[in-house]
C-alpha cells in the first residue's frame, strides 16, 4: 500500500477500512465491545466507519459533517476497563503507520492521545 503523504478524505477512509478491520478482530475485549455496539453486519461496520471517517475529517481538515456527541457515545457503554484505551491506541497507531507517513501518522495519532486522554479522565476520574 502506498502512504498518504498529506492528509486528505481519501486516506482518512483508507484509515478507518485499516483500522477498524484491526478493530474487528481484537481478541483483547476492544474488539468485543465494538461488535456488540456497532454490530456484526459489513453494512453497520460501512455506516460506522463513514460517520467517524467524518469526526476525524473535522478534526484534521475542518470538513466533514459529523453531528454526534463522542463523549457521550463513550459514557452510555458499560463501563470497560481503562487499558482498553491503550489496545485502542496501539491499533490506531498500527494502522497510522500502514496508511500515512511516519510524520502524519504522528501527528494525527497525538491527536487520537489527546482525545483519549480527555475521555479516560471522564470516564475514571470525573464523577460525572
Amino acid at each position: 500500500m502506498q502512504k498518504y503523504d498529506v492528509i486528505c478524505k481519501e486516506g482518512i477512509d483508507v484509515l478507518m477500512d485499516v483500522f477498524y478491520a484491526r478493530i474487528r478482530a481484537d481478541k483483547n475485549g476492544v474488539g468485543e465491545i465494538f461488535n456488540n455496539v456497532v454490530g456484526k453486519s459489513d453494512e453497520v461496520w460501512n455506516l460506522h466507519k463513514s460517520k467517524i471517517s467524518n469526526f476525524w475529517q473535522g478534526m484534521l481538515l475542518g470538513e466533514g459533517n459529523y453531528a454526534g456527541v463522542p463523549l457521550k457515545a463513550h459514557l452510555d457503554l458499560p463501563p470497560f476497563p481503562r487499558e482498553y484505551f491503550k489496545i485502542w491506541l496501539d491499533l490506531f497507531d498500527e494502522s497510522l503507520k500502514e496508511v500515512f507517513n511516519d510524520k502524519i501518522a504522528s501527528e494525527i495519532l497525538q491527536r487520537a492521545q489527546m482525545i483519549a486522554q480527555r475521555f479516560q479522565f471522564m470516564l475514571y476520574e470525573n464523577k460525572h
